[in-house]
C-alpha cells in the first residue's frame, strides 16, 4: 500500500498527460506531490524526507515549467532527484557509521560491512545511472515517449533493480535468517 502512495502523483501526472496535456499534468503533479506530503505527515504524525525533498523540486521545476510555459524544466526533475539520492548514498560511505542503506533496512536483515557497502553503492550507481538515462530520453526523444519512459521505464527498472538486490540479498544472507522470513 506504501508503495502505491508513494507512486501515487506519478501516477496522477501520467494520467493527466494522456487526458490533456504536459502543463495539467505538471499542474496535477505539484497538487499530488503536496497532498502525498502532508497527508503522509497526517498518517504518520511525521514528515518523511524523500516527500519533501520531492515536492521542493516538483514546486520548484513544475513551478518554472508552468512559469514559463517550457516542459525542459519538468523533464530535468527525475534527474535531479536521482542525482540527489545517488549523492546521499555515496556520501553516506562518509558520514557516520552506516550508509543509508543499512540504516534503511539493517533492522530487518543483517549483513557484514562490506555488504552493506557494496549494496549502498550499487544504488547509488543505479540513481545516478537513471539521472543521466532520464536525460537522454528527455532530449532524444518526443515528450509522449519521455512521459511513457518516466511512467513505464523508469519505474520498471527500478522494479527490477530490487528484484536483482533481493536476490543478491538471498545469497548472502545466513540460512537462519532466511528462515525466519520464510
Amino acid at each position: 500500500m506504501k508503495m502505491l502512495f508513494d507512486f501515487f502523483p506519478v501516477l496522477l501526472f501520467f494520467a493527466a498527460y494522456k487526458f490533456y496535456d504536459i502543463y495539467i499534468a505538471t499542474a496535477v503533479l505539484i497538487a499530488a506531490s503536496a497532498v502525498q506530503t502532508f497527508g503522509s505527515r497526517l498518517m504518520t504524525g511525521r514528515f518523511e524526507k524523500a516527500h519533501l525533498i520531492t515536492l521542493a523540486l516538483v514546486a520548484l521545476f513544475g513551478g518554472a515549467t508552468l512559469l514559463l510555459h517550457d516542459e525542459i524544466f519538468i523533464k530535468w526533475k527525475p534527474s535531479v532527484i536521482n542525482w540527489l539520492f545517488g549523492i546521499v548514498f555515496i556520501g553516506s560511505h562518509f558520514i557516520g557509521k552506516k550508509t543509508i542503506i543499512e540504516r534503511m533496512m539493517g533492522g530487518n536483515i543483517e549483513l557484514p560491512a562490506r555488504l552493506w557497502s557494496r549494496l549502498n553503492l550499487a544504488w547509488a550507481v543505479f540513481f545516478l545511472s537513471l539521472g543521466f538515462l532520464n536525460i537522454y530520453v528527455a532530449f532524444s526523444f518526443d515528450t509522449d515517449t519521455w512521459v511513457n519512459f518516466k511512467m513505464f521505464g523508469l519505474m520498471g527498472l527500478t522494479f527490477a533493480f530490487i528484484i536483482a538486490q533481493s536476490i543478491y540479498l538471498m545469497r548472502h544472507m545466513p540460512a537462519e535468517q532466511l528462515s525466519k522470513k520464510e
